[in-house]
Order: C-alpha cells, then sequence, then structure tokens
C-alpha cells in the first residue's frame, strides 16, 4: 500500500482528510484522527478503498505539528477546565490545567498554546495564551476570525518603522522622469465607505488620420496608485505584504494589507494631491476594441472623488443637482459612459459572461451589530468602472506577453469533467433544447443565460451555471480567463490591496526600463501551503519541499502564486464567518417568527433558504419537509416527494419559521410552515379557551412554546454530539460564496 505526506482537514462530525495535490483526498476515521489535530502534517498509509475507489488511510508519522494558536471559549465543567475550539474541524476540546488559565473567566474567548499534542489514548493539553474578552463584546466576532483564519493582524515593529520614516508628501525628487498629468482631470470613482483609492480615469474622443486609416474612438487613461515606488523588495513592508498578501475586509473594519500611511495616505489617490501613479493610456474603438495602448510612470492631481452613486445620478440626468455641483467635469463623465458603452460591444463580441446577482452589505451599528442588511445595487457607474479596469488589465498582461517575463496571471478555466457532466445532464433535463458542448466556451454559458432570463427559474438556471465554473486562481502559467473570455488577463488596477498586483507593477516597470524584475526566492521560501484548484488540492511548493532549500525562478513565481491565490481564499473564509457570526446574532433576535423566501440550495439532507427582504440563508433539514420521503433529483437538483409530488428546487417560493440558532455552529435552521397551519393553531387555542382552558397571552407564543419544548427534547438527545464534534452543525451551503465575484 502506497505511503503519501499531506495536511489534515478536520472535519466537525470527527473525521478527517489528508489533502492530497492532483489527487484524491485521503479519508481519516474518527479513530485516527484522536492522535492528530486540524491542519497537522502527517504521513499515512492507504489500507484500503471505498466503493467509489475513494482511498482510507492510517496515520503512521506526525510530520509537523501546528504551531498557531487555537481559539475556543473557556469552560470549566465538573471542576475540570477546558477550552471548546471555535474552529469545529478541530474536533476535540483542550483541558487547561488550573494555573494556565491566566486569570480568564469561564465564558471568556481565549487563545490557547498546546503544551501536550493529543494522542489515541489523551486529549491535547494547553495554555492560555491570550484573553481576548466576552462573547458579546462588540468586534468580539473579528477578532476571533483573524486568529481562527491566521490573519495576519499586526505589523511588524520593523515595518512600523519604515513606514513612520517615509515622507508625508510626494516630494519633488520622486517626480523625476515621470509624465505630468496633474492637469488631466482625472478622477476616482468608488464605494461611498471607501478609504483607499488606487484608480482613477478619464476619457476623451480621440481622431487620428483620414481616409481608411483614419481611426475614430477614445483616449482611455487609467491611472493606477504607483505603490512599487514605496515598496521595495527585500524591506519590511514588503515582507508582511507579501505574508498578508491581500486586505481582509469585514463590516466596520479593514485588516490592511499595507500600513495606513501608504494605504490611506501616500499611495490613495485623495482628491487635490499630487500622487505617483502607473498609467495605462489606451486608444478603444467605437466598437470597443483596444487599438493601441502603452504604459508609463506620471505624476497626477485628482480632481474629484465620485461615489458611484453620484456618477449614477449625474448619467441618470445631467441636468440634475449631482450634474450642477460637478458641471466642469460631466462632460469627462459622459466621455466615460460612451467608452464604457463601446467596451460592451466588445464583451458581448466575445461572449463574456455576466450573471447578475445580489450582493449585500452589511450596516452595523455603534455596537457592532447588525442594523439591517441591504441590496448593493449595481449602477451603471459600477459597469463603467469594471470595464475600465478589465481593459487595463488585459493590456498589462498582454504587455507582460510581449515582454516574455514571467509573471502572474489570473486564470480562471472552464467546467472541470464532472462538472460539465453535472450541468449537461440538468440542462438535458429541464428539456432547454440548450446545452454546452464538450468543449464549452464562454459565449454557450452567455447564450444560454440570456436565453433564459425572462424564465420563472432562471434564478435556478444561472445559479447551477455558475457552480460549474472553476474558481479563478493566481499562477505563472497563462491559460486564459473563462468567464471574461480573455486570452490573456491579469491584476493590475489594486497594489493597495493585492500583492499579485504590486508584483506586477514591479515586472511592467522591469520591461520599460529594459530590465527583468527577479522574484526574490527568499520572499517566498516559506513551507508549502496547500490551496484548492477546481476542487483538488494543489501544493503552493513546485516541489513541495520545505522552503529551506533553493528553487528557481520559476518555481518561486508558482509558490507566489499559490500563496496569494490561498490568502485570497482565507480572507474570503474569514469575512464571511463573520457575516455568518453576525447573521446569526442577528436572527437570534427573531426566533419564533415567520418569512417568506426563495429556496437557495437543494441538497440530500434539506433545502438552504435565502429570507426576503433579510438576505438571511438558513437550513430547511429534510426531516421538517414532511411525513413522506424525499428524493433528491442530482440531475434536475431538486428534492421530490415520493407520495405526493411536491418538488423544491432553487427559486422555489416557501414559507418558513425560525427554530433554532447556533451561534458557535454559525447555523440557522428554519422549519417549514404550510398554508392554514398558523390558523389551524389559533382555532384550536380559541376550542380550548371556550373549554375553560388557561388562556396564554397569544396563539403565537404558543406556538413558540410548544416548539421550543420540541427544540429541548431534540437539543438533549444531541447533547454529547453536540459538545465533542459540533452535531453536524454548521453544514456550509453550496450557495456559499457567490456574494462576490472575484475577476
Amino acid at each position: 500500500m502506497s505511503e503519501l505526506e499531506g495536511v489534515v482537514q478536520g472535519h466537525r462530525d470527527g473525521h478527517g482528510f489528508v489533502l492530497q495535490p492532483g489527487g484524491s483526498d485521503i479519508y481519516l476515521s474518527q479513530q485516527e484522527m484522536r492522535a492528530v489535530l486540524h491542519r497537522d502534517r502527517v504521513r499515512v498509509r492507504v489500507v484500503r478503498y471505498d466503493r467509489k475507489g475513494r482511498p482510507e488511510g492510517r496515520v503512521l508519522e506526525i510530520v509537523e505539528r501546528r504551531k498557531a494558536p487555537i481559539i475556543g471559549r473557556l469552560l470549566h465543567e465538573s471542576g475540570v477546565w477546558l477550552v471548546a475550539p471555535e474552529d469545529k474541524r478541530y474536533g476535540q476540546d483542550i483541558l487547561i490545567p488550573k494555573n494556565a488559565t491566566a486569570n480568564a473567566q469561564a465564558g471568556q474567548v481565549v487563545a490557547v498554546e498546546l503544551t501536550e499534542p493529543a494522542s489515541m489514548f489523551s486529549q491535547p493539553v494547553g495554555r492560555v495564551s491570550e484573553v481576548l474578552g466576552e462573547i458579546d463584546d462588540p468586534g468580539m466576532e473579528i477578532e476571533i476570525a483573524v486568529r481562527k483564519y491566521e490573519v495576519p493582524h499586526r505589523f511588524s515593529p520593523e515595518t512600523l518603522a519604515q513606514a513612520a520614516a517615509l515622507p508625508e508628501r510626494v516630494r519633488p525628487v520622486d517626480k523625476r522622469h515621470r509624465i505630468d498629468l496633474t492637469d488631466v482631470p482625472l478622477v476616482t470613482i468608488d464605494g461611498e465607505d471607501a478609504r483607499d483609492f488606487d484608480d482613477a480615469v478619464y476619457c476623451e474622443p480621440f481622431k487620428k488620420g483620414r481616409g481608411k486609416s483614419a481611426f475614430s474612438g477614445y483616449r482611455l487613461l487609467v491611472a493606477i496608485a504607483d505603490v512599487s515606488h514605496y515598496v521595495k523588495p527585500g524591506e519590511p513592508i514588503d515582507a508582511d505584504a507579501y505574508e498578508r498578501a491581500t486586505s481582509v475586509y469585514f463590516p466596520r473594519r479593514v485588516i490592511p494589507m499595507l500600513p495606513e500611511k501608504l494605504s490611506n495616505g501616500l499611495c490613495s489617490l485623495n482628491p487635490h494631491e499630487d500622487r505617483l501613479c502607473m498609467v495605462c493610456d489606451m486608444l478603444v474603438t467605437e466598437g470597443g476594441d483596444l487599438e493601441a495602448y502603452q504604459f508609463y510612470p506620471a505624476v497626477m492631481h485628482s480632481h474629484a472623488r465620485f461615489t458611484y452613486t453620484e456618477v449614477a445620478a449625474i448619467l441618470a440626468n445631467t441636468r440634475g443637482p449631482e450634474a450642477a455641483k460637478r458641471e466642469a467635469l460631466v462632460p469627462h463623465l459622459l466621455h466615460l459612459h460612451e467608452v464604457y458603452r463601446a467596451l460592451l460591444k466588445a464583451r458581448a463580441a466575445r461572449g463574456a459572461v455576466d450573471f447578475e446577482t445580489t450582493e449585500t452589505q452589511i450596516v452595523c451599528d455603534e455596537n457592532g451589530r447588525i442594523e439591517k442588511i441591504v441590496p448593493r445595487i449595481r449602477t451603471e457607474a459600477h459597469r463603467l468602472i469594471e470595464e475600465a479596469m478589465l481593459a487595463a488589465n488585459v493590456c498589462a498582461a498582454d504587455f507582460i506577453q510581449h515582454g516574455k517575463h514571467p509573471s502572474l496571471f489570473r486564470v480562471h478555466e472552464g467546467p472541470t469533467p464532472e462538472k460539465k457532466t453535472t450541468l449537461q445532464n440538468y440542462l438535458r433535463s429541464l428539456g432547454l433544447g440548450l446545452t454546452v458542448s464538450d468543449d464549452p466556451t464562454p459565449a454557450e454559458f452567455q447564450a444560454i443565460a440570456l436565453a433564459t432570463k425572462d424564465r420563472v427559474d432562471s434564478l435556478q438556471i444561472h445559479t447551477m451555471l455558475l457552480r460549474s465554473m472553476q474558481q479563478a486562481i493566481y499562477t505563472s502559467a497563462n491559460s486564459g480567463h473563462f468567464g471574461l473570455g480573455y486570452q490573456a488577463y491579469t491584476h493590475f488596477t489594486s497594489p493597495i490591496r493585492r500583492y499579485p498586483d504590486l508584483l506586477v507593477h514591479r515586472v511592467i516597470k522591469g520591461l520599460l526600463a529594459n530590465k527583468r524584475y527577479h522574484l526574490d526566492a527568499s520572499l517566498v521560501s516559506a513551507e508549502p501551503t496547500v490551496v484548492r484548484k477546481g476542487g483538488k488540492p494543489v501544493k503552493s511548493s513546485a516541489k513541495g519541499v520545505p522552503g529551506t532549500m533553493r528553487m528557481n525562478e520559476a518555481e518561486a513565481w508558482d509558490v507566489a502564486g499559490a500563496h496569494c491565490s490561498a490568502n485570497e481564499r482565507r480572507a474570503d473564509e474569514a469575512s464571511r464567518d463573520v457575516e455568518a457570526w453576525l447573521k446569526c446574532r442577528y436572527m437570534r433576535e427573531r426566533l419564533g417568527e415567520e418569512f417568506s423566501g426563495t429556496v437557495s440550495a437543494a441538497t440530500s439532507f434539506g433545502l438552504f433558504v435565502t429570507l426576503d427582504g433579510l438576505y438571511v440563508e438558513g437550513l430547511v433539514h429534510i426531516t421538517e419537509l414532511g411525513g413522506e420521503y424525499f428524493r433528491f433529483d442530482e440531475a434536475r437538483q431538486e428534492l421530490r416527494g415520493e407520495r405526493s409530488g411536491v418538488r423544491y428546487t432553487i427559486g422555489s417560493r416557501v414559507r418558513v419559521q425560525v427554530s433554532r440558532v447556533d451561534l458557535d455552529g454559525r447555523r440557522i435552521d428554519f422549519r417549514m410552515v404550510r398554508e392554514g397551519e398558523t390558523d389551524r393553531l389559533i382555532a384550536a387555542r380559541a376550542a380550548r379557551d371556550k373549554s375553560g382552558e388557561r388562556r396564554s397571552s397569544n396563539a403565537v407564543d404558543e406556538l413558540a412554546a410548544v416548539q421550543e419544548a420540541d427544540r429541548n427534547v431534540k437539543a438533549r438527545t444531541r447533547k454529547v454530539a453536540s459538545q465533542r464534534n459540533g452535531g453536524g452543525a454548521g453544514r456550509k451551503s453550496p450557495a456559499a460564496g457567490k456574494t462576490r465575484k472575484r475577476r
């Protein structure tokens, strides 16, 4: 039997997997997981295969124990102190000696360092290294998330000292050998709550030549903050930026990639301030094709800070009050809108996929609790900026390819064979007469999206199209961007918040100076990181060797791409975890209330339902659907009752009641409310009242009391399992992660 090495990924039900690059993950039973913890590196032997050919392993050696602190709640049970990990994938509580509690109180959130590892016959032992506070403290969910997902949130002393030594303003010496664009009315367009501005735009009509060689179109300037001027390779700021790889956005708080002096000061394109920038200067035809482009370093002076809402209002009414306040800049905004319309033509011609999804924004009160959840309205202003940034990114990728310089590309590959087959079967089951070929193209996806946009089940169809695609990653090997329909694509436009963009800037500067930028192998020579590519694990190191071994430059770029991809996923997971915690806290105050909603996903164990107006998702377990057997149809992605024929698919309208909120498991449970059920309960209560029975305050209170008693009975039967391994709570929705599109 083969022996393999990999990183353990625990499961909240007690079992686990050893992640394997390019192959099947190796299953570890609950018994095998007793001696290891989530994220340990182990060597295993494959001992058997199940009926589907999936391997099961036995742990031979623990190669490396994870050193990071574990976050959890300190509990005092039967005279024993222990910590229940916040991350249920750890699977075991950690024993804490009496003299190792650091004066923390029972119920507080703490960080624990292990002093004795887990074994087959004993629980892990640790000591409290940090007391975070009470679970209800404002912002505690963020403090938990940054530690739970190991998000770096403190800059090193060397980085802070280097940032403090930076100048307050752009100096004359910094402007040398740069194009002066201070007289060009470049403007920034961002959200109302944006604090760092890394892109500015300007457009004007452009004509050149006569006759057949004449060119008529637009000159589009995209100016991007020149972070690479201040963040040099080998310096502390650069090392910290690489470690973070991306800024992490939470409600009311941002963990920035760069110190605030750079992210909100020197590098931010603040209005009416001179700033250093890298410019992508493009000529766009009236049909939206990129005729020519050039890159150059420049000095700019932002003439205004616009918001999306303001620009949308101006474009909708050029004689309105918003336009009157910005009269001098309105013509330039109209030119930007014209080039945007031209770029849309090219987008349609290449068949780029564009799904309209509902993105939400959490509005919090002063204590950090949800006040309301509102949809983000995607206006013409949003699309305008998106198309301008896409054009600049494409030019950057093309420039690097022509220069034959190693770099990072943003790669989005087509569906895997398994996902493609699932999608084909689904489309065939609907009888649409539309499907995707064995070698699908973005145009096929877009054609199906457009053909079905007015159907009642359009949400279901578009969701299935979206799920069939792989996640975009950073890699040194260019494979194109399937969703956008580009042969080559990279990220150039956000170096303040994304490290790959900073690397691309350095590469472009090197090409402009006829030099090569050599990625520092010592920067990326960290321990291998395992990330997911299309559902399969990929090791960040090309050879999976410790960082102390030398690697060539090609391998260094591979490692950097995998590192940035992994940290992007980590940032998304941390953000979703905080949002889930806030939503659970929000819905805990609405136990027993009824809401209308839409089925967002159907699974073999139940339905995920998103509530109207609240945009909160919860699970209706299959046992709550009624007294008959429901069968999951994978091809149609629906649950169907065998006796009644009742079908629940994505997009089905239902009415549910909030029955349970599990804050620790980040899970909200609903029960189905059937038509007339509440009326029958009210009538039954009235009948009992007439017979002299004790009156309750109202029918809703009585219903809630009965349901609460039922929940308590169920909870007691699952108590032991819930305490130890989470009882299966917190199953991840197949729809999770679709609230934000990453290009």
